[in-house]
């Protein structure tokens, strides 16, 4: 644009020199037209400026890990001058990292009309895709004049993570919701509020399970099977306060979050009702999301990964306990990135649970092997990065 602007110098001058060697009319019109066309450009540049409107749009505002989704940018031009050449540059970065990324679009921009371009992006790890125009630069047909529009304006994708398989067993505890009704569709139990079923007398069933009144009809001993309550006091914590900007930092929090969905999907599969907590950034407190269904979970996954600020703000765990000191629970699972995360000593002495995980996300297998701190009543189950299913394989809940 430099070398533009210094030809077209050039040239004004040259004319300039023509008009006062030749005193022909024709060397004084070029040279008013030469002056005058940059002045026009400026001006009309500047007021195609105030008339282009530049937004996002995106088809789906919530994508899969590595799932290419598209992304267009609308530039609406109401004007009558066309532009030519237009160069957009667009920033985009995942809110658990914040290293922001640049690309550049070239297009033009016809008048009095709508140019959609559209780019294509994916993410290998979960989390929130913000997506902004740093500014679109927008030319006059003489390149000489250049201006900046669009800027500020930008779109966000929630990326979803993946639930892995692992394996574990579902303990089944005194501690129920007595006030509950919901009943395991799959297995008997012991509370008599509901029957699960009704089957032939077995020797050894206790006398008051019998049906006496089918029994009488069938000429034999029928016996009730009791229901089994799913809603048990169960709890995850996912702490967001552990992280380290770092190489590591969107492979830790992938981790810990798929930790978290895979474990809930697990307890789901056989049938336990549980609490996710989390702390959300946007309303500064810890939040609880009750998991009933598959459904339930989704809505849960896409509340905690929208929750997330920019500045990752979060408060330690510690203050939700502090906040809760009556907690009573079958099971407690805290997943953090921290070894020596001042909770799990705290579930280990303070915590009413009748069993406590602390499933701690790890960066490498030699930190793996390092020594973890030990606690007679926490299960301690260190997890690789991108190691899901071959290292929560024992886990009780």
């Amino acid at each position: 644009m430099i070398l533009t602007k210094r030809l077209f110098i050039a040239l004004i001058l040259i004319c300039a020199a023509f008009y006062i060697l030749y005193i022909w009319d024709f060397a004084l019109v070029l040279l008013v037209i030469m002056i005058a066309l940059p002045v026009l450009m400026f001006i009309f540049l500047l007021i195609t400026k105030f008339l282009i409107k530049v937004e996002f749009a995106v088809k789906n505002d919530t994508v899969s890990k590595n799932e290419n989704f598209p992304v267009q940018i609308c530039l609406t031009n109401r004007s009558f001058l066309p532009i030519g050449k237009a160069e957009a540059t667009i920033d985009y970065y995942n809110v658990f990292n914040n290293e922001i990324n640049s690309f550049v679009l070239h297009m033009p921009i016809q008048a009095r009309n709508t140019q959609r371009m559209t780019f294509q992006m994916n993410s290998k790890f979960c989390g929130i895709i913000r997506i902004s125009c740093r500014c679109i630069k927008i030319y006059d047909p003489l390149r000489l004049f250049r201006f900046k529009v669009g800027k500020g304006v930008s779109t966000q994708v929630s990326v979803m993570p993946e639930g892995k398989e692992i394996g574990g067993t579902v303990v089944f505890t005194g501690r129920i919701d007595e006030e509950s009704d919901i009943f395991s569709e799959n297995r008997p139990g012991d509370d008599p509020s509901e029957v699960f079923d009704l089957r032939n007398y077995i020797p050894g069933d206790k006398l008051n399970r019998i049906h006496w009144k089918l029994s009488s009809k069938k000429d034999e001993f029928i016996v009730k099977d009791y229901s089994l309550p799913v809603d048990v006091p169960s709890v995850i914590f996912l702490d967001l306060k552990g992280y380290e900007y770092s190489e590591y930092t969107l492979p830790i929090f992938d981790t810990m979050i798929e930790s978290m969905v895979s474990i809930s999907q697990f307890m789901l599969e056989n049938e336990r009702i549980h609490t996710l907590v989390c702390f959300n950034g946007h309303v500064g407190t810890f939040v609880e999301y009750r998991i009933t269904s598959p459904d339930s979970l989704s809505a849960a996954v896409r509340g905690i990964i929208n929750s997330v600020r920019d500045d990752m703000g979060c408060q330690p765990a510690e203050s939700y306990l502090s906040d809760n000191p009556d907690i009573s629970v079958s099971s407690f699972t805290f997943i953090t990135s921290k070894s020596d995360h001042p909770v799990i000593e705290y579930m280990d002495t303070e915590l009413d649970a009748d069993i406590r995980n602390a499933v701690i996300i790890l960066k490498t297998v030699e930190e793996a092997e390092r020594e973890i701190p030990s606690h007679a009543s926490v299960n301690t189950i260190p997890v690789i990065i991108g190691r899901i299913s071959s290292s929560i394989k024992d886990i009780e809940l």
